[in-house]
């Protein structure tokens, strides 16, 4: 099974934290979040990827071609959607690199490695051109999403952020499918939509009106990123996670600095004297903290200077 991310979002919601990178590469506890995205999708044996990212995202290429500690046989080849135009057209621009079944995946959502594992068990099963990912979501949610027409524990039908009183069900689908190559035939007939966009729920709908009722799956949780206190939610939950693997250890630390755990610290992070860091703290590479600050749930990104006597808390500082 192949893979395809789609990255070229730039995430005017996160600002100004994506004012000097891509919110794919918005870094969640040492690693972007496309990197975490990935890591699940590898964990389930998926080796092969093509990553749809913005044409001005230097960053993602250096990552993954230069730094990252991807298996060796793992794969990822880039495509550039130089518009953003739709979910349907970023997926067109993979076409020519897709033989077989795939999973599509939105670089700012995170399910469980076990949730992707029964998708494709679910799909390969059920021998279906589509498996959703599903989730019950709340009213101003469903405003948000592709709703979706669930019966028999088929899904019938999916509208695309529905006007009020007019969804389906209250159940979501997230940006998490698989797909046969069937679904591909469809991406020609999909049209601009009000948003002057290219829906990729248009073409799932003609793929259920031609072939029938596609399967869905649901998962109790997912992690996503819209917005800064998204991101600290995110790097607080991979912190507890993987604490024992994380650095917590600055190049340099001042005298009488307390360092709680959990921490990460990127290279070339720098604390001065009197300080309290942590827990919850991740320093991104070439931070300075002043003396006298006090730093907990929070992130402080590339290349920031903390002046003496901050107190940051709750806080993203970019």
């Amino acid at each position: 099974m192949q893979g395809v991310i789609l990255a070229a979002g730039k995430g005017t919601r996160l600002h100004p934290i994506t004012a000097t990178r891509t919110k794919a590469m918005a870094p969640v506890a040492g690693k972007p979040i496309v990197a975490r995205v990935l890591d699940t999708l590898i964990a389930n044996g998926i080796c092969d990827f093509t990553m749809i990212i913005s044409p001005d995202d230097e960053d993602i290429r250096h990552y993954f071609i230069e730094r990252s500690h991807l298996p060796a046989d793992v794969q990822v080849r880039f495509e550039v959607q130089n518009e953003r135009l739709g979910m349907a057209h970023a997926l067109s621009l993979a076409v020519p690199y897709i033989q077989e079944d795939f999973i599509l995946s939105a670089c700012d959502n995170l399910t469980p490695p076990e949730h992707i594992a029964e998708l494709i068990q679910t799909h390969r099963s059920q021998h279906v051109h589509a498996t959703l990912s599903l989730m019950e979501v709340g009213p101003e949610q469903l405003r948000k999403s592709g709703v979706v027409d669930v019966r028999d524990g088929r899904v019938h039908g999916i509208v695309e952020k529905p006007a009020p009183g007019e969804e389906p069900s209250n159940i979501a689908s997230l940006p998490l499918y698989l797909f046969s190559t069937k679904l591909l035939e469809f991406l020609p007939r999909v049209q601009p939509s009000k948003r002057g966009e290219y829906e990729l729920q248009d073409a799932i709908q003609m793929l259920i009106k031609s072939e029938g009722p596609i399967a869905g799956v649901f998962t109790p949780t997912r992690l996503q990123l819209t917005n800064a206190a998204d991101l600290l939610f995110l790097n607080q939950h991979y912190l507890a996670q993987e604490n024992g693997r994380l650095r917590a250890q600055p190049d340099k630390v001042g005298s009488n600095t307390q360092l709680i755990g959990p921490l990460h610290f990127d290279d070339g992070v720098t604390i001065g004297e009197n300080c309290v860091v942590g827990p919850n703290v991740y320093l991104e590479a070439g931070c300075y903290i002043g003396n006298y600050v006090e730093l907990r749930n929070a992130i402080v990104l590339r290349n920031r200077n903390v002046a003496d006597h901050s107190q940051v808390i709750e806080q993203v500082i970019a």
